[in-house]
């Protein structure tokens, strides 16, 4: 019997709930994820996340996608803890340790990995999509670079009563904190840096501890109006031969699972 079959349907109501309840959604309609970057979809988002009580602003079929994966390495035991690099504030890293708990799973971490100190700002001659996104009022006034504090996501872990031993935190540029990461195998991969080079810092310095059979998630994959992110992407296969075919979670976000 598959290990997400054990849970039962109590499990999956609850799971489903708390998706909702963390993005906002429990009593309205979450923002169309593929009109993008449009003015109306922006509009919508600010006024469902960032000016509401939302811990994540995923669309439900990327927070199911991150279900299925991790049911799945579970299932298959395949090695590792759990990851995500850019977390807000933790809505997804709080759904992965909720996931493990139901699937009663007392040997992976998770792992959140931010700045928490909001997004670096990117080079404008290398990263002009990016620099202008950068500046725009949009992410200046409402977004507010993404920044979150550490003390404040650790609160909202512990109101969700998922803080515990089995989480663990690394605050700081990516560049600075993922090369030395305590991580020794991962089977979830989570990418949400947004921008070129914090993919990219990433999958440097993570990308050969995600063990055979694992997934690697991108979140903003098929964004090109505003990041290069799919450029740090398919810069990174090229270079390293990878062939796992991407799969597309929605317009956006797409994932692989790693074959060697």
């Amino acid at each position: 019997m598959r290990r997400d079959a054990v849970a039962g349907p109590s499990a999956d109501l609850y799971l489903s709930l708390l998706k909702r309840s963390l993005t906002n959604t429990v009593f309205g309609e979450e923002p169309d994820a593929s009109e993008g970057s449009t003015a109306r979809y922006v509009e919508a988002a600010i006024r469902r996340y960032q000016q509401g009580p939302a811990v994540s602003m995923l669309p439900l079929a990327r927070l199911d996608n991150l279900q299925a994966c991790i049911a799945d390495v579970v299932d298959r035991g395949v090695p590792g803890d759990l990851v995500e690099t850019g977390v807000w504030r933790g809505g997804a890293v709080i759904f992965m340790r909720a996931v493990l708990r139901v699937l009663e799973v007392t040997d992976r971490l998770v792992w959140a990995a931010d700045s928490f100190e909001g997004l670096p700002e990117p080079d404008p001659a290398k990263y002009p999509l990016e620099h202008k996104a950068y500046t725009s009022a949009a992410m200046t006034k409402y977004y507010r670079h993404m920044a979150v504090s550490l003390d404040e996501v650790k609160r909202n872990f512990a109101a969700y009563d998922m803080l515990d031993d089995q989480v663990r935190f690394l605050k700081g540029w990516f560049k600075d904190t993922l090369p030395a990461a305590p991580i020794q195998k991962i089977a979830v991969l989570r990418l949400d840096g947004d921008y070129y080079e914090s993919t990219r810092d990433a999958l440097d310095s993570l990308y050969d501890d995600v063990s055979p059979g694992g997934y690697v998630i991108v979140d903003d994959y098929g964004e090109d109006s505003w990041t290069y992110c799919r450029k740090a992407v398919d810069e990174f296969r090229q270079e390293r031969g990878i062939t796992d075919p991407l799969v597309k979670v929605d317009t956006p976000c797409s994932y692989w699972r790693k074959t060697r």
